[in-house]
């Protein structure tokens, strides 16, 4: 019996579908979360963990580069670089099986990158929402999510699973 070898189709195919979903789910957080909370007082989704508190981040993190109105444009050429470069590394990453690890937490980053950046092409700013209760720490959204996941896990995927990090 033959073993099917994974293909570069297959790579994409997994990035495009499940980036796409991914994607529709923060445009959609975020858009409900202008329609239903701009303007209204903070709502608690978790009783003393997690809330929600619709705010709109015209800087990076934490609100960096916020006041200067060169930054949107710093912002969104630095994050479309590294977009650029998380397609790149994606499709030289080698097919082997152990290889596979790294490809889900690049495409969570290559979402979260992706969806703060249509937020601040199309809007100006960032829509964010989320907010831990239990410490006083930035409001952030799933975009956000996404990303610290997603760098969390390659650490995690580079340190113990794959331990010689490939740069091809």
């Amino acid at each position: 019996m033959n073993k099917i070898k994974p293909s570069r189709l297959w790579a994409w195919a997994v990035f495009i579908s499940a980036g796409s979903l991914l994607l529709a789910f923060d445009l959609w957080v975020k858009h409900w979360a202008a329609v239903n909370m701009r303007g209204q007082p903070p709502r608690v989704l978790i009783d003393g963990f997690l809330g929600l508190t619709y705010h709109e981040n015209p800087g990076a993190a934490f609100g960096m580069l916020a006041g200067f109105g060169w930054g949107r444009w710093f912002l969104t050429i630095f994050n479309s670089l590294v977009l650029l470069g998380i397609i790149w590394y994606y499709n030289r990453l080698p097919l082997e099986r152990r290889y596979w690890f790294m490809r889900v937490p690049l495409i969570l980053m290559f979402v979260g990158g992706l969806g703060n950046l249509v937020d601040r092409v199309h809007l100006g700013v960032v829509r964010d929402m989320l907010e831990f209760l239990f410490m006083n720490f930035a409001i952030f959204n799933m975009a956000d999510v996404y990303i610290t996941s997603g760098t969390v896990a390659l650490m995690f995927v580079c340190l113990f699973i794959v331990k010689d990090f490939p740069f091809p």
